[in-house]
């Protein structure tokens, strides 16, 4: 189930991505974030983080780094944002 909800989204990012310009929000892409999602927690709540990830994406949203939920690099993000420097 995962390699099929993979395919549109890897082909968007090989076929049709390269021809549109660059308007991303967010740091992954949507599509980069989708595929993530899908790969790390399954078909059902993969495609539901990237709906809401996708929901979130209009011109009068945030913008910045925002990671799959669970993956290390979001582990690490939240652990790095909250450490206070010695003084």
């Amino acid at each position: 189930m995962r390699q099929l909800l993979l395919m549109p989204i890897r082909f968007y990012q090989y076929c049709l991505s390269p021809m549109l310009p660059s308007r991303c929000r967010y740091y992954p892409t949507c599509s980069d974030y989708a595929a993530q999602a899908i790969t790390q927690h399954g078909a059902a709540k993969g495609s539901l983080l990237a709906l809401k990830r996708l929901l979130r994406c209009h011109p009068w949203g945030s913008s910045g780094y925002d990671p799959v939920p669970g993956t290390c690099s979001a582990k690490h993000h939240q652990v790095s944002t909250t450490h206070k420097p010695r003084q």
